[in-house]
Formats: C-alpha cells, structure tokens, sequence
C-alpha cells in the first residue's frame, strides 16, 4: 500500500532532521513525504532542503501564517496546505508531526495492519516522552485513540470524513467519524514513538481554553464535558486547567460556536462517550459467569 504523510514545521530546526532521518529509515519508504514550512524563522526550510537533494519522494511546501500558536487551527491549515499539492494515487493518508522519531518498522507494521482488516480506517502506535533518561508512554489519552501527532487514515475513510477540521478537536472528531460511519480505529502498542516535545509545551490561556471549546464543538454537552476535562488536566499533572477547559466551554456556547459535527452525529457522540463511561465504572462479570 503507498503511503503519503504530511508533516506542517514551525521552527523546528532542532527537531526536523531526526524526524527525516527517521522517515528516511523506514522499511517501507513514503511514496510522497511533504513538508510545510509554516512561517519559520529558522533553519528548518534549510534542513528540509537538503534531505530533498537525496531523497526526491521529500517535498517542501512554503506557508505563511500568523506566528501565534493556536492547537488545532494552525497545524491542520498547514496540512490542508500540504494536501492541496498531493494528487490521489494514494491508498493511506498520514498526518505526522515534526518532533517525532519513528521506529524503522513503524510504517510498515501499520501498512500490514490495514491489509489485514478492511474495515480498519485509522491506524497508529502510541507517544513516549523523555524522562529522566527514560523513555516513558505520554499518558494523556486512552489506549484507543491514535495521537493527533501521528494518524494514518485509509483513503476511503479520510475521504468520508471529509478529511480533517483546522479546528482544536480535530484529532478526535476524526475517531468519532471512522466510528459513526462503521470503520474501526486500531491502537498498536509495539509501536513506541518518540515525541520529543512534550503536548502544549507552547500552549498559552487563550489556547487551554480552546480544549473546552473544542469539547463544545464536538457536541459532549456539559457533563461529559466537565468528566472529560477533569481526566485531563488530571493527566497533565495539572488540576488547575480544569477551570480553564470549563470557562472555554462555557464561553464557546454564549458565542454559539459552530459545530463540528451534525445534530445526528452529535447524538452518537454523546451516546458513545456515555457508553465508553458506563464501561469504565461497571463492575467487571467474575471469570466464568
């Protein structure tokens, strides 16, 4: 199966290379690998540049956009930048990001996963951050959902979903999408890839507050909302953006934001977080009954 992967980079000049030198390692190589270069300031254009002169399947995308860093909005602009030059002789899309380093067999260990399913239409590994030395899992999500920071989509299934929203959120109304329209997304944890820097290092208030917004947007309604920001400021180490995610909510509701999902997908949102809650508090069955 060919593969394209977008990868949008602002000033990323510490960390670009290693992303290169891992993609150009692959044991199944990208048919095409784009690069964005959203408004850097740096050397990052330079360093892409000289992996393009070895390696032609690599292309780079100049784009200009406003320096601030917004979750969601900015990255997925630059990718529908990086899409906008791609033709479609491909059979999985990937979005990546330009702080990883990818294990030699990633891409082909998710290549063999989508040839063994085809109802899978999302596939990918699992994030581990520096730590003391060590390498640990980057805790931040359940085990079934596939990091924003890498995603592989099946052609069909990206064209279905109608690809993806420049909005904060985006990396999970994706997963509920494949799953409103029957596909099934696949978590594999052999596949350990490194993030070199740690979620929302650059994150500011303004930006916290979009993950409330983006609950809003994507129809969780305020106690799903208020659950699922609890957990996640509680992974974070963080309790405090509790606050921040609510005030976000709370907010993008008096301003009547746009959704990112239809009144019909928004009822099996909400019905599909309820049942993924209920599985989590109810007693397990004892073995054998």
């Amino acid at each position: 199966m060919n593969y394209y992967i977008i990868i949008p980079a602002h000033n990323e000049e510490k960390f670009i290379g290693l992303t290169l030198d891992s993609l150009v390692n692959q044991t199944v190589l990208p048919k095409k690998a784009v690069i964005v270069n959203d408004n850097s300031t740096d050397a990052t254009a330079n360093i892409v540049q000289s992996y393009i002169e070895k390696h032609p399947w690599i292309s780079l995308v100049e784009k200009k956009s406003d320096a601030i860093h917004l979750p969601g909005s900015k990255v997925i602009q630059a990718f529908q930048t990086g899409l906008a030059t791609l033709d479609e002789a491909y059979d999985l899309m990937v979005k990546g990001d330009s702080d990883l380093i990818f294990p030699p067999h990633y891409f082909e260990t998710i290549i063999k996963h989508f040839e063994s399913d085809p109802q899978i239409g999302m596939a990918g590994g699992f994030a581990y951050i520096e730590k003391n030395g060590e390498w640990i899992l980057e805790n931040l999500t359940d085990k079934d959902h596939i990091r924003g920071a890498f995603k592989a989509y099946r052609k069909a299934t990206f064209q279905q979903i109608g690809g993806l929203k420049p909005a904060m959120g985006w990396d999970t109304v994706d997963e509920l999408l494949c799953k409103f329209y029957n596909w099934k997304v696949v978590t594999d944890e052999s596949l350990k890839v490194k993030h070199l820097k740690p979620t929302g290092a650059n994150y500011n208030q303004a930006s916290r507050y979009k993950q409330g917004e983006a609950f809003y947007t994507l129809g969780y309604g305020f106690f799903i909302t208020a659950v699922a920001s609890l957990k996640l400021a509680m992974r974070k180490g963080k309790p405090l953006l509790f606050i921040d995610y609510i005030k976000g909510f709370w907010k993008a509701k008096a301003e009547n934001k746009t959704m990112l999902v239809t009144p019909e997908q928004a009822k099996f949102v909400k019905a599909y977080r309820w049942k993924k809650m209920k599985e989590k508090i109810a007693p397990k069955p004892p073995k054998g009954a």
